[in-house]
């Protein structure tokens, strides 16, 4: 098995709300299994309106309410990336779509984060953006949902050297 750290990026449309939190609640899901040494965790967004910020000041008490604490400073994806980790996350089909468009090179597996939770949920996770607080609670339910199924898909991944 490698010693590489195993490098996962979870993509939203502007990295303020969905992915940023997604980012959070993984890498402390990570550290309580112990596994945090194996696995660099990033996010970014397809677009470049929030680069450099926080996360929306609304996802930060909503995860904060639930012990998280949200980092991570906006950012654009880009071409590197899709080398650079190993696997990404989108938050959506259109997140993927936008990636898709740049990845024609790439070598990192692409998964919608809906692939790792039961069908109860929906394809897409909503963007809590124009909406009100229960949106934000949403989102993060599906967060955690989807974290023990992301873990085991990254630690699980053939490696290249």
């Amino acid at each position: 098995m490698s010693d590489r750290q195993r490098r996962i990026l979870f993509v939203c449309m502007g990295n303020i709300c969905r992915s940023p939190a997604a980012e959070g609640i993984f890498r402390q899901f990570v550290e309580g299994r112990g596994e945090s040494h194996r696995i660099e965790i990033d996010s970014a967004g397809t677009i470049d309106y929030h680069t450099g910020k926080t996360a929306d000041p609304r996802m930060l008490a909503a995860a904060s309410d639930r012990g998280y604490t949200l980092i991570s400073r906006a950012r654009q994806v880009n071409r590197n990336d899709l080398n650079e980790f190993d696997l990404i996350v989108a938050m959506d089909r259109n997140n993927r779509t936008d990636i898709e468009m740049l990845s024609r090179l790439g070598t990192a597996r692409l998964h919608l984060l809906s692939d790792f939770l039961d069908d109860d949920y929906p394809v897409d996770v909503p963007d809590p953006y124009y909406g009100g607080a229960q949106g934000f609670e949403y989102v993060l339910d599906m967060i955690e949902a989807a974290c023990p199924g992301v873990l085991d898909e990254l630690l699980n991944l053939p490696l290249d050297e």
